[in-house]
């Protein structure tokens, strides 16, 4: 019995090495849809272990922990899932899972390297090991969003630790589990809870993504409570690339949607010039007097709004950035929590991928919600 125990553990170890070389592993893509629109905006990128007996990831994972080699698997299972990143079908964004301790990791930031621009591509911090330090946290954050990577992170659950993650974290999507969307059509409390995390969302310029869908009642409810994104086996199980949304549902959501009447800022958004950098921005300004905006961008990113002065002075006040199908009125309730002296700068307007599409100015917000009352 020991022998046969000592074969086991070696056979476990050898698959574990050759794993961590991204042999015998894939990735399958489950789709996020947007309710508003009934469309798929993105993908979630999830590890697969074909080629081996043991099928379940979070078995490997923890083993590659207890072996010392945590680092190297999900190094390769990041580059499993970009193995297809050229092909992701345009307007949508990839989503990729990473533990928060392996950030630093060299390996972990070669893949990142390899990656070049990370436009499109959502770094979710999953809950497989606690974070002991934010701030220690931040510089790798930091390196991924001025990559042009955007960060989510699953609720951390209730209380004040939860909110304390959020803070410190500032995500751009805030993915809540199966547990609150199950059966949230018949429990008020869940859907009472989903709306003040919306609420909260809206605040910091986050999306609400709520994933674990497995019931139409419940992606009715999800889409009446206003949650953007929605993920789970109802809208598509995790598949080769790339699944599209079945019809019915999708003229479901739209159906919703146009039902609703729902005023975004797509019909006010306008052309801007745009620069990479202030002192371009500058020169833009010089060549012509009637200029009154120029975007900064980070590749396709918008990054600010720069006056003619800024531009001179390299004075940076990152923007409010906003999607393009936005509801007019939340765009708004976001402005507000602006600083006074940058509450009626014009919004920046991305596409599902965070890509430059426009801008929105205020008196035109204001206008058409004015017009809509």
């Amino acid at each position: 019995m020991e022998a046969l125990n000592q074969a086991d553990a070696a056979r476990e170890s050898a698959d574990l090495a050759a794993a961590c070389l991204g042999e015998g592993i894939t990735s399958a893509y489950q789709p996020i849809i947007d309710t508003a629109r009934g469309t798929v905006v993105g993908y979630e990128a999830l590890v697969r272990f074909p080629g081996y007996s043991e099928k379940n990831p979070e078995v490997w994972f923890a083993r590659a922990r207890r072996e010392g080699c945590a680092a190297e698997l999900e190094a390769a299972a990041l580059r499993s899932a970009f193995a297809h990143r050229g092909t992701l079908p345009a307007n949508c964004f990839l989503t990729v899972n990473l533990s928060p301790a392996l950030l630093a990791s060299p390996l972990v930031r070669h893949v990142w390297a390899e990656q070049g621009g990370l436009g499109g591509v959502v770094v979710e911090l999953t809950e497989q090991t606690p974070i002991d330090s934010y701030l220690q946290l931040e510089p790798h954050l930091d390196a991924l969003r001025a990559a042009g990577a955007m960060i989510a992170v699953d609720d951390a659950g209730s209380g004040y630790a939860g909110l304390q993650h959020l803070l410190a974290l500032r995500p751009a999507i805030i993915k809540m589990d199966r547990e609150l969307v199950r059966d949230i059509d018949t429990d008020e409390a869940k859907r009472a809870l989903m709306e003040m995390i919306g609420l909260f969302a809206s605040r910091v310029d986050a999306w609400i993504l709520a994933e674990g869908i497995e019931r139409v009642e419940e992606l009715d409810t999800l889409a009446a409570l206003g949650v953007p994104l929605v993920q789970g086996y109802l809208l598509g199980r995790p598949a080769p690339p790339w699944q599209a949304l079945d019809l019915d549902l999708a003229l479901r959501l739209s159906t919703r949607a146009r039902d609703g009447a729902a005023s975004t800022i797509r019909g006010v958004v306008e052309p801007a010039a745009t620069a990479l950098s202030p002192l371009a921005a500058a020169a833009l300004f010089a060549a012509n007097p009637n200029l009154t905006d120029v975007v900064l961008l980070d590749g396709r990113r918008p990054q600010a709004v720069l006056t003619e002065e800024a531009a001179l002075l390299g004075i940076v006040t990152t923007g409010l950035v906003v999607n393009v199908d936005t509801p007019v009125e939340e765009a708004l309730a976001r402005s507000i929590t602006r600083e006074a002296s940058s509450r009626f700068a014009p919004l920046l307007v991305t596409d599902n991928a965070g890509r430059f599409v426009g801008i929105a100015r205020m008196e035109r917000l204001i206008g058409k919600l004015a017009g809509a009352k």
